[in-house]
Parts: structure tokens; C-alpha cells; sequence
């Protein structure tokens, strides 16, 4: 096993231990939680029952105030309060080594050279476990400072191939690589386009149906294969296994899909939601602003829902960041489109979500809705990978002739 493997086993192993103590303390605390409260339930009787015989004396109010002092003076008191803030700097700087790690992941999408930085991790892990909750705290604030850094390098040192042409048209039929020209910079897509009138779009799921945890999943090529497609994309997000946040609810993803076997996937946790949807059939796709809004009609062909809505009646509609500090780094972005009857998948590479939308519009395109991206980003065409593979996917958009 080499040094960096032996790295993040260690530091999985090292959050999986921190879990258990928090658990474990948070157990403990309730108990001892609760020998204090029938003390002080106790307490209270006596003040009530002070007050209905009308025995409102200092004297008797002092004495009640002391057992409370000494009630608070005991060892059971300041244990409780010394685990309160052991679990607040566990749940703190555990938090944080979750963050920290997942910004790792992303960073090793784009660059293997990340041996100082799975380094400084593990001796961040270190801390934690000698209960250096401070130290650990500044640690994990540095270093996803420094991480981030080495991103904003990374792509900023991003190039487009020479030789790749430029048009601020999307390709009439089939894939295209070109350069989209707009006021904001330049942008390299990876794009595939098709007719409906001979093309069905599907969405395929590595599940028959919904599943919260250890959910199966497949490479790209294979959901394409299985279909006798000849493109195909990443679907919607889901919660890969390698982020520690996503510990039961591995693979599993919460947007509305139906697949091709008139499947809903997550219809009841989807009846209000404000994430955009886009729907095919036959030979046309319609672009809903919100889920809520459609209903689960099984005469189309497929549904797939996730956000954020990028272009709208050839409007930019991504109105900013929130807390997805995603958004606005540069990196690969999916998204499905379409004109009318045209339908299009596509990768545009380093851009912020808000430079995608631009693109789009630049591009022409009249609707589009952002798709998973990052890790995930495949684009398969042809027969082969033009972006990826990437990670293995639990559902997809397949174009299969008609």
C-alpha cells in the first residue's frame, strides 16, 4: 500500500472513530442530562410547593437556592458541562475534516500531485485524535484555504488545445468540440446534438427503483451499451460513496426522475419542489422551472430534474451562489438543452456556472438545465468517451435512434 492510499484509509478510519465518540458522549450526556434535571425538577416542586402555602420566606427561598449551588457544585454537574464542550469541538472540527476532505476529493479530480496536501490532512487527523481540538480547528482553516489555492491555480493555467475551431453555433447533428466565443472569455465545449423527430432521449437507472443506501451504480459506457444508444451523459446529482457526508445514503440521489420503464424515483419528496425539470416526447422537450409544477404523467418518455435552471426562453436564469460555493469555481459543466425540437448534451470545460449560462445563451441555446458535473462529467459519443469516464453513475441521459 503506498503512502498516500495508506493516507486516506487512515483518514477515513479517523472520522469513522470520531463519529463513535461524538455518539458515544452525546449517549453519555443525555444520562447524566437526566439525573440532573430530576434534581432540579425536584427543586422546583419544593419552590411550588413554597408558593401554594403561601411559605414565601427568604429564608426558605435561600436554602432552596443552596441546595441548587450545591447540586451544581457536584461532580455529575461539571462532567456534564465538560462534555458538552468535548462534543461542541468534536462535532466542530469533525465538520470540518468532512469539508476539508471532500475539497480534497475535488481537488484530485483535476491533479495527482496531491501528496502535501493528503499529508497535512493526516497530521490534522493526528490532532483530533490527541483531542487538540484548537490546533486541529486552524489546521483544516489553512489547509482548505491552500487547497483552494492550488485549484484557482490549476485552472487558471487551463488552455484550449489549439487547433479546435470556433463557432458560436451549436453542430446541426452529432458531436462537435468547439470554442464558443462570448463578451465574458472563451469556452471549450464537448457537445452532442440530435433531432427528436429520429432521436428518443431516455434516462436509465442503475436501480429498478428508489433506494437510500448502497445504491448500484455503472459506468456510463455501460448504461449507453445496454440501451443501443449512441450518446449519452451523466444524469442528476447523487452522493458519490467517497464523500464522507454521504455515509448512509451512499449512491443514492433525492431529484425526480422517471426512467424508461415508467419509473418515478423520489415522486413524494419531490411534490414541492422549486428544482427545475425537463421532460421528453416524442419529438418534443419541455422545460419546467419547477417540479412541482408536473405532475407524474408516464405517457412521455423520460423526466429528470436538477438544478440549477441555466437558460430560459434564451434568458440567463442562474441568479447566483447561495451555499453552493461550487458554482462559482471554474470546472466541467453538464447540462442538457434544446431548440424546439432539437435536443442537446454537452460538457462546457472550466467555467463557473455563471460563465456556463452565458456560454449557453451565446450558443443559442433557447433552454438548458445544469446536470452533475465535476467528478461525475462524462460524455459518451460514438462509441467512445469524449469527456471522461469519471466516476460510476446512477442514472443517465441516452439518445437512442428512433
Amino acid at each position: 500500500m503506498n503512502a498516500k492510499n495508506f493516507a486516506l484509509q487512515h483518514a477515513r478510519l479517523t472520522l469513522t472513530v470520531f463519529t463513535l465518540v461524538a455518539s458515544t458522549g452525546y449517549l453519555l450526556s443525555l444520562g447524566i442530562y437526566y439525573v440532573l434535571n430530576s434534581s432540579n425538577q425536584r427543586l422546583t416542586l419544593k419552590i411550588q410547593a413554597v408558593t401554594g402555602e403561601n411559605k414565601t420566606s427568604e429564608d426558605q427561598l435561600v436554602q432552596i437556592k443552596n441546595e441548587l449551588e450545591d447540586l451544581k457544585s457536584q461532580d455529575q454537574y461539571v462532567i456534564n458541562k465538560t462534555l458538552e464542550a468535548d462534543i461542541k469541538a468534536i462535532e466542530t472540527t469533525y465538520n470540518q475534516a468532512v469539508e476539508t476532505y471532500e475539497r480534497l476529493l475535488d481537488l484530485k479530480v483535476i491533479s495527482k500531485k496531491t501528496e502535501k496536501f493528503d499529508s497535512a490532512f493526516a497530521e490534522s487527523l493526528t490532532l483530533l485524535s490527541q483531542r487538540n481540538y484548537a490546533s486541529a480547528e486552524a489546521n483544516f482553516d489553512l489547509l482548505m484555504t491552500q487547497i483552494e489555492e492550488e485549484k484557482n491555480k490549476i485552472v487558471s493555467s487551463f488552455t484550449i488545445p489549439a487547433n479546435v475551431p470556433t463557432n458560436n453555433a451549436p453542430p446541426s447533428s452529432g458531436y462537435s468540440r468547439q470554442v464558443v466565443h462570448t463578451d465574458i472569455g472563451d469556452f471549450l465545449f464537448d457537445i452532442v446534438t440530435a433531432d427528436l423527430n429520429s432521436t428518443r432521449v431516455i434516462v436509465d437507472t442503475a436501480s429498478d427503483g428508489d433506494c437510500s443506501d448502497n445504491c448500484p451504480r455503472f459506468p456510463l459506457a455501460t448504461f449507453v451499451a445496454r440501451n443501443g444508444g449512441f450518446a449519452g451523459i451523466n444524469g442528476a446529482y447523487y452522493c458519490p460513496a467517497d464523500y464522507p457526508s454521504c455515509s448512509g445514503k451512499v449512491n443514492s440521489f433525492d431529484l425526480l426522475v422517471m426512467n424508461k420503464n415508467k419509473v418515478y424515483f423520489n415522486s413524494n419528496n419531490n411534490v414541492y419542489s422549486t428544482n427545475p425539470v425537463v421532460i421528453f416526447k416524442d419529438n418534443w422537450a419541455r422545460f419546467v422551472r419547477q417540479a412541482s409544477e408536473w405532475g407524474r404523467d408516464i405517457s412521455v418518455d423520460a423526466v429528470i430534474s436538477n438544478f440549477p435552471l441555466l437558460v430560459f426562453e434564451n434568458q440567463i436564469v442562474f441568479s447566483g451562489y447561495k451555499d453552493h460555493y461550487k458554482w462559482g469555481i471554474k470546472s466541467t459543466r453538464s447540462f442538457v438543452g434544446a431548440n424546439g425540437n432539437t435536443v442537446y448534451i454537452g460538457v462546457i470545460h472550466n467555467a463557473s456556472l455563471e460563465e456556463a449560462a452565458k456560454a449557453l445563451q451565446t450558443l443559442g441555446i433557447q433552454y438548458a438545465m445544469n446536470l452533475d458535473g465535476g467528478g461525475s462529467t462524462a460524455l459518451w459519443v460514438n462509441g467512445s468517451y469524449a469527456v471522461g469516464p469519471g466516476r460510476e453513475l446512477t442514472n443517465v441521459i441516452v439518445f437512442v435512434r428512433k
